[in-house]
């Protein structure tokens, strides 16, 4: 810029700004081009003199037209959106997060998966401003917003209790922020009626939230977060209080708004399924510390740690002995394709069997498909079968894994065609690259 902004005309600017950004018609414009690199310029303006003439005096130029002069800094393209470096935060002489270090890209959405206490809502609180971190820093556009107060932040939320005006109605509690940002009414009821058919509920305007049921209510909750068109949007474990049908449906919903919007996104879980359907990247929790972050596949399939491998999905746990490229356990001597390139010294380790990665076959069936020369091929009988619809969980005892026993995942189609029942013998095979060890 050629002239730079006192520090009165940044306000003033910013609060225009935000109004137009609201409006249905040039919100997607504002919000998509010209907002990222306003604050860019802003932000690395130095105030001018006193007395010099201001540039945005009256209504004489546009906003818009004055934010199109502005070309983008090349680094910000290289930059993540949101940039979490060395993230602690202490309650006494309890640490709930430990150096926490994360990036996370424009348009992402990315879930905080974890146990009870594990540190994840502490997280989402700190970058929404609800919690002061006790060291680090937080920055999100470019901008650092580690010290900001909430209100001075851009992003929505959207928690777990729905947390909606019972006074208000639906159109009202949608538009709080826009009322509160002084956007003119006509647009204000343009937005909420907007909002209202996106998530689902058109018509609902004037009903109140007692009127409505959960899953309705949360999807008001998220209209409202969605409101003032933040580039943040911050879910607190919002699926937790609804039954199963409406859980599944409502997450649904709320990737397919995600994407549509391109709004970058951050969700609260201890629910591994949501975690897996819904997110670009999980990042795994445990004891203030993060543990692995990855794709959904990659969380499951090449878990970093022990705990990833026992939280994530159902898993297998048998002790075994490594030495080089060798691996023992049970009655088998195994050269996993894993540990080809790795020459480990002698030691014991823990294996991580998936029950999906064991094969079966009916011993009536002859074994068919398994070669009578397989090497990692055994016998077993069923000790208990979990009926959950249309698969099951297999509980079955091997002479191979002796005393430990497997869990194998069985269709019911497959049980009912073998006409497998309990005490029934099986032939199982193991998958030796799909073993994870520990």
């Amino acid at each position: 810029m050629d002239e730079a902004l006192r520090l009165e005309e940044r306000e003033e600017i910013g609060d225009r700004l935000a109004c137009l950004a609201c409006a249905p018609k040039s919100g997607d414009l504002i919000r998509r081009r010209f907002v990222p690199w306003f604050r860019v310029a802003v932000s690395n303006c130095a105030p001018v003199p006193a007395g010099t003439k201001p540039i945005y005096a009256a209504a004489q130029i546009s906003v818009i037209d004055r934010i199109r002069t502005i070309e983008p800094r090349s680094p910000m393209t290289d930059q993540p959106y949101l940039r979490l470096r060395g993230i602690r935060k202490e309650f006494g002489t309890f640490a709930a997060l430990s150096n926490i270090d994360l990036d996370i890209a424009k348009g992402e959405f990315v879930c905080f998966l974890g146990p009870s206490g594990c540190g994840k809502t502490t997280l989402l609180r700190i970058i929404a401003g609800l919690e002061v971190p006790t060291s680090g820093t937080i920055t999100q556009a470019g901008s650092d917003i580690t010290r900001r107060p909430p209100a001075e932040r851009d992003y929505g939320i959207v928690f777990q209790s729905y947390a909606l005006f019972p006074n208000l109605s639906v159109a009202d509690n949608v538009a709080y922020g826009l009322v509160n940002r002084r956007v003119p009414k006509t647009q204000i009821n343009e937005r909420v009626r907007e909002l209202v058919k996106l998530v689902g509920l058109p018509g609902s305007e004037r009903k109140f939230p007692a009127q409505l049921s959960g899953g309705q209510q949360q999807r008001i909750a998220l209209a409202r977060a969605l409101a003032t068109s933040p580039g943040l949007l911050l879910l607190d474990e919002p699926l937790s209080a609804l039954d199963a049908l409406e859980r599944v449906r409502l997450r649904q919903e709320i990737r397919a708004l995600q994407q549509k919007l391109g709004v970058t996104t951050i969700m609260v879980t201890h629910d591994q399924e949501e975690a897996l359907s819904l997110a670009d990247r999980i990042v795994v929790m445990n004891h203030g510390v993060i543990e692995q972050i990855g794709s959904a596949m990659d969380i499951y399939r090449e878990p970093a740690s022990p705990f990833v491998a026992d939280f994530v999905g159902k898993v297998n746990v048998l002790p075994g002995r490594l030495d080089g490229s060798k691996l023992d356990v049970g009655s088998f001597s195994l050269s996993p394709p894993q540990l080809s390139r790795h020459a480990a010294p002698a030691k014991d380790v823990k294996v991580y069997l998936r029950p999906e990665d064991v094969l079966a076959r009916s011993v009536g069936g002859g074994g068919a498909g398994f070669p009578p020369d397989d090497p990692h091929v055994f016998d077993a009988v069923i000790e208990k079968i979990e009926f959950l619809g249309s698969f099951c969980h297999v509980h079955v005892n091997a002479s191979a894994f002796a005393p430990h026993k497997l869990t194998v995942y069985l269709s019911l189609n497959f049980l009912t065609e073998q006409s497998l029942t309990v005490n029934s013998s099986l032939r199982l095979k193991l998958l030796p690259e799909r073993l994870r060890i520990f």
